[in-house]
């Protein structure tokens, strides 16, 4: 199944009107699932670290078990930037989302064993920084589907949406972890994950009409002009 949309005029009042205002909202609250569902992978390890006591670690052994994700997702805001432009913001959020498994999964199986080294918690910890770089695709994503006078408040509900992930993380997961142990951290968030990606592959579209190039890079990526 492929959904790329070749004509797209988001600043033409006409066409937001008649097409493009019902498929912008469809893409942003799609958009918001998956990005709510990266940050809660993201930051798991600030509830996780805190539940370690089976494991022999250090306190600075810990905090950087917290750390590298953020460390990670910082530094792949700069690719995932681009991501949806390169490869359409549909395709993007599917494949960035399905990512999330690999943190997931990992730390579900790992925690499970107390001999597991502290190298391979470090690796775990470092993959989930790919929901950090969810935010910056999906933000990219979602400036191409409104015109500019909207894109601030498009925006700023889609940064919300992601951003109370966190909060999802905080409340949630000392819940889970009383009731059925720490691997449930990981497995926990495999049926989200899941149902975000497909998500996106049903209801999100891919813009043929939208460019980016690092020259963009530290503003948002610009929309392609119609000749």
């Amino acid at each position: 199944m492929a959904r790329w949309i070749a004509d797209w005029h988001p600043d033409d009042p006409a066409f937001w009107e008649r097409d493009g205002k019902r498929v912008a909202r469809r893409n942003l609250a799609f958009s918001i699932l998956a990005e709510h569902v990266g940050f809660t992978v993201w930051t798991l390890w600030s509830i996780v670290a805190a539940k370690m006591g089976a494991f022999d670690f250090t306190t600075d052994q810990l905090f950087w078990l917290v750390a590298l994700p953020n460390l990670i997702g910082s530094a792949l805001r700069i690719p995932y930037t681009f991501g949806p432009a390169r490869f359409g913001g549909r395709t993007f959020t599917v494949v960035s989302a399905l990512l999330l498994l690999i943190p997931a999964v990992l730390l579900g199986v790992a925690v499970s064993d107390p001999g597991t080294p502290y190298w391979v918690f470090l690796v775990i910890a470092a993959t989930a920084g790919f929901g950090g770089g969810n935010f910056a695709s999906s933000m990219a994503n979602i400036t191409y589907f409104y015109p500019q006078h909207k894109q601030g408040s498009a925006l700023g509900l889609n940064a919300a949406g992601g951003n109370i992930g966190v909060s999802s993380v905080q409340l949630v997961m000392p819940l889970v972890i009383g009731a059925f142990g720490l691997a449930a951290a990981g497995w926990f968030w495999v049926p989200f994950v899941v149902v975000a990606a497909a998500c996106a592959w049903f209801f999100m579209d891919n813009l043929a009409s939208a460019k980016a190039s690092p020259g963009s890079s530290g503003r948002w990526p610009a929309r392609r002009r119609r000749g």
